[in-house]
């Protein structure tokens, strides 16, 4: 959605919003506090991990559990049951799942299941997006909740085609919801990648800038063989491209479809009506 004007989005008696960028920045934040204030909280990797990849994630726990044969043993008998357990703020068995690519002696699968994985993911992203639309009825019909915000993950700019008017996710976020992407500082980027550096974590790319930066790192480390490539290397390299390749991404469905705001102002923002207004003037402003 895009206004005239900021009075225009505060007389709205029903505001839905989703916030878009980077990892940290204060999607979270934001939405868990205006969740307090009445709002509806949809968290699309929340969504992603229960509803379109929890077979997935389940089946891999069990596969590991086969190897085990008193586990084994109890998993045909039916006498034990798997599953996942993922929360809004624990989204580790999804991040488990995906994996990373190289040494499986350091813990990397195969860079073909990698791939497979991450178009699963791919589909799952687009298809909790999707579903944005329908929850904010949903969340009306049943809840009683007028309003509503969106928490996408932080690879909504990687499923998404920027020449693509017709691009059905963005179509759909944009009739839909007010687009907020909150920008992060160069600080804030250095803290992301010092971060990473210590706590490597699985992350989603698009299939092409994938396959280049994989080629790319084995030759500037003259690795011949994927299973050579060490996994934690190859993550934390792939994370410093993929932040600079996603910035501008996000910038550029901000100024297409909707609004920037700082992520230093995320902190001034204690309620419903100081994120209102605050939207209110960056309407106005732009």
């Amino acid at each position: 959605m895009r206004f005239t004007s900021g009075k225009d989005f505060l007389a709205l008696p029903s505001k839905a919003v989703t916030v878009l960028g980077m990892s940290g920045v204060g999607k979270t934040t934001l939405s868990a506090m205006l969740q307090t204030h009445n709002w509806f909280q949809y968290s699309v990797d929340y969504r992603i991990g229960t509803r379109y990849m929890d077979e997935h994630i389940v089946d891999n726990f069990k596969r590991e559990a086969m190897t085990n044969p008193f586990l084994c043993e109890l998993l045909r008998s039916d006498s034990i049951y798997i599953r996942s357990n993922i929360t809004f703020h624990n989204l580790s068995p999804l991040s488990t799942y995906l994996g990373r690519p190289g040494n499986p002696k350091k813990g990397g699968i195969p860079f073909a299941e990698y791939r497979r994985r991450q178009n699963q993911h791919r589909d799952a992203e687009i298809k909790a997006l999707l579903d944005v639309a329908e929850f904010i009825e949903r969340a009306k019909d049943i809840y009683k909740y007028e309003n509503f915000i969106c928490d996408s993950g932080g690879s909504l700019c990687e499923v998404v085609n920027l020449s693509d008017i017709g691009d059905p996710v963005l179509k759909s976020l944009s009739n839909n919801t007010l687009l907020l992407y909150i920008e992060g500082t160069q600080e804030h980027n250095q803290m992301l990648v010092n971060r990473f550096r210590k706590h490597p974590k699985p992350m989603y790319y698009q299939p092409k800038f994938l396959a280049d930066k994989w080629a790319e790192y084995k030759e500037l480390n003259k690795i011949s063989n994927d299973d050579d490539v060490d996994p934690d290397g190859f993550a934390v390299w792939g994370f410093e491209q993929l932040l600079n390749h996603r910035i501008p991404l996000y910038q550029k469905i901000a100024d297409q479809y909707g609004y920037t705001m700082r992520m230093q102002d995320v902190p001034k923002l204690h309620n419903e009506v100081d994120f209102a207004n605050h939207i209110a003037q960056l309407i106005d402003k732009a």
